[in-house]
């Protein structure tokens, strides 16, 4: 009876209580506190090492992160080389080889690892001085193997590969090379060419420049005390000598008048990746930071709620998502705005894109956007509290950046200060729609349609690692003489006539290919079986289970994987029936295939002729050298899926030229292949292809 009685006590109070409520009047809130942040422990070792220690005795764990002091470098030709030398800092010491290194990290369960310009161990704090041991002998006595170095060369020449049919890496290669020149850090991206000219001695030249503890900061954080961290300190990093840190100086970052459009040609794209950047007079640290930090989540980097998302996501359903960020380092500053969209509406993205930037320069933001973007940014900061590594990079920023002691206690309280005309100020002051770089990564068809957004009406075409592209040049023949001229040079014939009697001499063909990538445990064997014109069937293994397999007889045909069988349809029947056999060019007229030359391009650095077709289903763009006339690439997509085959090392099997090396590029990760048997007239049984 008495709970009965207190519930409808509480409940008439509540009715009370809301019925003299005023819905209309905004509650005023209340002024935002001063963090209480526990300040972190600062001590200096004789060799110029600044220890920052922050204690948590909540968990019996520890971390120790080596900062260097030196700021990035200019590697110019080399570019690749620092991170390439920060990698190589765990393949082995003076006392251990880089398998005895792997065990005794995981033998204590602790994370170590290294970068171009630091070195970081997690582990129990009962293993502290066993990290620690591993730890310095990475930092001070590493012995970078050749072996090693060749092996990382080979996986970061896999990488760049991947990245040339990567949407998102080719925007962000052009938004470096629209942002900043040579000679400033970002505007640096890695090439096969500056991969291959790094020597094993330039990776010694780069750890005995910049790894030097004169600068450098030591940022402890977990369950140690401050006796311990110094002993430890003194003990694992205090005889570590070394000359002054490097600073290094930039050539300033592109600021024009003026759009300007950049263009990343990638044939067949469904979707457009739009990036719009430019760089800003700001610094990591800058008091405007934080100014502008808001203001960038008001625009585009605050999650659902953000203009760029109502307008093109809620609005106009361009896209999933569109979102802009302020990026700050101590090597300058960029803004940047991206998002993928629908090939058809990619020019109407860029004009919101550009509106947006023009109207929150021009009228300030309204109430409900700038409190909802505080108290997002307050619950960000409130929850970043409870991580230990927090107070310690509070305490780093504050020495590097020589911020008042208080700065991160009072953040909450400067937060809550900003006002709508600062906001308004700072976007003015920061922002552009003037002076933009647009990057577009798409299909060429679209191209003519942004030329209305460049200043000087005119687009600079870049290809995937932000090199200039030069305009095709015109093919000085038919598409007809260069299917002959193909056809008899990969046959080694006069005529066309003759290239068919070679290629009708190939009853069958069974091609055995080996595909290792760093991303798989052990290689995988591609087996390809064609038997006459019309049948086809492709085998994919690893360690002789079979993972994918693709059946054509020339009536009917599947695929299939580990989830089983899905019948070919009526269309796809008809597309394989059009290229279908070793040699599918020399029926290209025979088979209705449409198909053009669309020119001359430089592919690898070398001229190569643009052959482009499309099976009905599938559309292709195949490269043969201009000097060889062999098909050195070819970029296929289907339904937004894009493969991009890389060929060379000819040999002549039987009449016909046939590659020996096959590297192939899909969903971000890039298949290095060589071809370890080919076998011509062999007997291949008709079940292969049931």
């Amino acid at each position: 009876m008495k709970k009965l009685l207190f519930l409808c006590i509480a409940t008439c109070t509540n009715l009370i209580l809301y019925g003299q409520l005023d819905r209309s009047v905004r509650p005023t809130g209340t002024a935002a506190p001063t963090i209480n942040i526990k300040e972190s422990e600062v001590f200096t070792l004789p060799n110029g090492i600044t220890v920052i220690l922050s204690e948590n005795h909540k968990m019996p764990r520890v971390s120790f992160n080596l900062v260097l002091g030196s700021n990035q470098i200019i590697e110019g030709p080399k570019a690749g080389l620092s991170s390439l030398a920060g990698e190589l800092l765990m393949s082995g010491t003076e006392k251990r080889t880089k398998d005895q290194l792997d065990q005794e990290i995981d033998f204590i369960g602790a994370t170590l690892r290294s970068s171009s310009s630091s070195v970081f161990l997690q582990c129990l704090t009962k293993h502290a001085e066993k990290g620690l041991d591993l730890m310095s002998d990475v930092l001070l006595r590493p012995t970078f193997p050749e072996e090693e170095f060749d092996r990382l060369k080979k996986m970061k020449e896999s990488s760049i590969l991947s990245s040339k049919s990567n949407p998102s890496s080719m925007a962000g290669n052009a938004e470096a090379r629209a942002n900043y020149p040579s000679g400033h850090p970002f505007g640096e991206i890695e090439t096969e060419a500056t991969l291959k000219d790094i020597t094993l001695t330039d990776v010694k030249n780069y750890y005995r420049g910049l790894f030097t503890p004169k600068g450098s900061y030591l940022v402890i954080v977990g369950d140690v005390t401050k006796d311990q961290a110094k002993r430890w300190a003194e003990q694992y990093f205090g005889a570590w000598s070394g000359h002054d840190k490097i600073t290094s100086t930039y050539n300033e970052a592109y600021y024009h008048n003026g759009n300007r459009v950049l263009f990343v040609a990638k044939p067949g794209a469904p979707q457009s990746v739009i990036t719009v950047t430019f760089p800003m007079h700001i610094k990591a640290g800058d008091k405007n930071q934080l100014l502008l930090s808001t203001l960038n989540g008001i625009f585009g980097g605050g999650g659902f709620g953000a203009r760029l998302t109502q307008n093109l996501r809620e609005k106009r359903a361009y896209t999933y998502g569109c979102y802009s960020r302020a990026n700050f380092f101590d090597e300058g500053s960029y803004y940047s705005v991206s998002g993928n969209f629908r090939s058809e509406v990619t020019d109407s993205a860029v004009a919101q894109i550009l509106l947006e930037l023009d109207r929150i320069q021009k009228s300030e933001v309204t109430d409900e956007e700038l409190a909802s973007i505080k108290s997002l940014m307050a619950g960000n900061f409130a929850r970043s509290l409870e991580r230990p590594m927090t107070v310690a990079q509070f305490a780093l920023n504050t020495i590097k950046y020589n911020y008042p002691k208080d700065f991160y206690q009072t953040y909450l309280k400067r937060l809550d200060a900003i006002t709508k005309a600062e906001i308004l100020e700072i976007a003015k002051q920061y922002l552009t729609a003037n002076g933009c770089n647009i990057i577009v990564v798409g299909n060429p068809e679209i191209m003519d349609k942004l030329k209305k957004f460049d200043t000087a009406g005119a687009i600079e075409k870049l290809d995937a690692l932000g090199q200039e592209v030069k305009e095709m040049k015109k093919a000085t023949i038919t598409k007809e003489a260069f299917i002959e001229k193909y056809v008899t040079t990969i046959t080694g014939t006069t005529s066309v006539k003759k290239a068919a009697k070679v290629a009708s001499k190939i009853a069958s063909l069974k091609r055995e290919t080996e595909l290792t990538a760093p991303q798989i445990p052990m290689p995988l064997v591609k087996t390809d079986y064609v038997l006459g014109e019309e049948k086809e069937t492709m085998v994919l293994t690893m360690g002789g289970q079979t993972l994918q397999k693709s059946v054509y007889n020339g009536v009917k045909g599947y695929d299939e994987d580990q989830r089983g069988k899905t019948p070919m349809n009526t269309e796809t029947l008809a597309a394989k029936k059009k290229v279908a056999g070793i040699l599918p060019e020399i029926n290209f007229a025979k088979n209705n295939v449409n198909y053009e030359l669309l020119g001359i391009e430089v592919v690898n650095g070398k001229d190569a002729y643009v052959l482009k077709y499309s099976d009905g289903i599938k559309e292709t763009y195949d490269y043969f050298d201009v000097a060889t006339f062999y098909k050195i690439r070819s970029i296929s997509s289907e339904e937004g899926n894009e493969q991009t085959f890389n060929y060379g090392d000819f040999k002549q099997v039987n009449g016909i030229y046939l590659p020996y090396s096959i590297s192939i590029d899909m969903g971000g990760m890039t298949l290095t292949g060589v071809v370890k048997n080919i076998e011509i007239n062999g007997k291949i049984d008709n079940s292969i292809f049931e």
